[in-house]
């Protein structure tokens, strides 16, 4: 195992993907931790989320502000302040900020993937909005994220 020393700053840029109200931090990433786990913080505007999707990786959500609306194999349920959801893997899921303002979630991903190049590239895809779900496949295959429809509607 290949373990490396890393520190992320309050101050590290974000990535945005304006298109589904996130800007994203990449707080532990992929390659730090043998691939076992990637550590992200979310930002998500009010009514935001992003689309219906799933992949081979477990979720872990600690939601730190806000309130959620989350979907999982269909099952909907409200998580706020302090929560804990876990997506496992294979799952279809999603969810939309249900705050008046932002809202943020700490998400650990088990094991782990190229978070940053990913969510670079779904910002540059979407950098015109979000392209129907046959360009979101052909562009996610590569991480084994498949979309399967548009982001939760209340």
């Amino acid at each position: 195992m290949l373990y490396q020393f890393w520190h992320s700053k309050l101050t590290d840029p974000p990535i945005h993907v304006p298109a589904i109200g996130l800007q994203l931090f990449v707080r532990i990433p992929h390659d730090t931790t043998d691939e076992n786990i990637s550590v992200i913080e979310t930002i998500n505007e009010p009514g935001f989320g992003p689309p219906l999707h799933r992949h081979p990786q477990t979720e872990i959500f600690r939601v730190l502000d806000g309130r959620y609306l989350y979907e999982c194999d269909g099952k909907r349920f409200v998580a706020e302040t302090g929560d804990v959801v876990t997506i496992p893997g294979g799952a279809a899921h999603a969810f939309r900020n249900l705050s008046d303002g932002p809202a943020r979630q700490l998400v650990m991903i088990l094991p782990s993937f190229d978070t940053v190049a990913f969510f670079n590239g779904l910002g540059d895809i979407m950098a015109d909005g979000v392209p129907d779900r046959e360009v979101l496949n052909a562009f996610s295959e590569k991480w084994q994220i498949e979309f399967l429809g548009p982001p939760l509607q209340l």
